[in-house]
């Protein structure tokens, strides 16, 4: 080392430093895109240990790990012209880094914007009712049109959530009123479907007790035991329903016959 002199060995240690500093360490989940001389390379490189030789060379770090992106509320218009305050969640990540780096200039703030504007003209195609019920529905819709944008990038939007709808007081209370509306009527369809049921079950009675007569006794009977269970004084006499109109028909003729004789002169 002696024989190189002072030039030599101050040449030496230059090259030593700038091999050292050359050496780069990506973790498992990053790859560096290379440019040499203004050129990527055909492949990026990583995970681990790589060299990256300056001033040659120059490298852009991309993670390939599961990225979130928050939409902020938007102003959305219904199709049926409600005005509402929507914001979504977006997960991504980069599948491959080449184009993610070449093909836009930030891929972070340009799947921001395209999510923007995605999620304003879908949700602008709904009705208020499909925004509020059929979520999981818009949330694949979403997803589909923002991943064959961004896959141009490199990009790929695994999932899209919805994550709340703001609505104006105005526009609470009436949901309360139709919804309270609605309840109403149900009640009311299966109030009616219950007496409908029990009409239909009391005709088959009656049409049973009719063949035979002596099934009333009987229904006379166990409502006295009944009324006996409950050790009351109440006394109570079946009075058959084809007695009163009998006696309906009697009192009637007997009025008919009287009627003529006190007309008589």
């Amino acid at each position: 080392m002696s024989d190189l002199g002072p030039v030599g060995l101050i040449f030496v240690l230059i090259v030593a430093i700038w091999l050292l500093s050359s050496i780069k360490i990506l973790r498992e989940y990053e790859r560096g895109v290379i440019f040499r001389l203004g050129r990527v390379l055909p492949s990026p490189k990583g995970p681990g240990l790589i060299f990256v030789f300056a001033p040659f060379d120059r490298m852009v770090r991309v993670s390939l790990r599961v990225d979130t992106l928050e939409v902020p509320p938007q102003d959305v218009v219904t199709r049926d012209n409600v005005t509402v305050k929507v914001n979504a969640v977006v997960y991504f990540r980069v599948l491959d880094p080449k184009p993610a780096v070449i093909e836009v200039s930030n891929f972070l703030y340009a799947t921001s914007q395209l999510a923007q504007t995605t999620l304003r003209s879908v949700l602008g195609e709904v009705e208020l009712d499909e925004l509020l019920s059929q979520r999981e529905k818009l949330n694949v819709r979403l997803q589909s049109i923002l991943d064959t944008h961004t896959s141009a990038w490199g990009v790929k939007v695994t999932m899209v959530e919805v994550k709340q709808v703001d609505l104006a007081e105005q526009m609470i209370r009436a949901i309360a009123r139709q919804a309270e509306a609605e309840r109403e009527r149900r009640a009311k369809i299966i109030h009616a479907e219950g007496e409908y049921t029990a009409a239909e079950k009391l005709s088959m009675a009656a049409a049973v007790i009719q063949k035979e007569p002596v099934a009333i006794q009987l229904r006379y009977l166990q409502t006295l035991v009944e009324i006996g269970s409950e050790r009351n004084t109440t006394i109570v006499f079946p009075l058959p329903v084809d007695i009163m109109a009998g006696l309906g028909r009697t009192l009637q003729v007997l009025t008919d016959s009287v009627a003529p004789k006190a007309g008589n002169p």
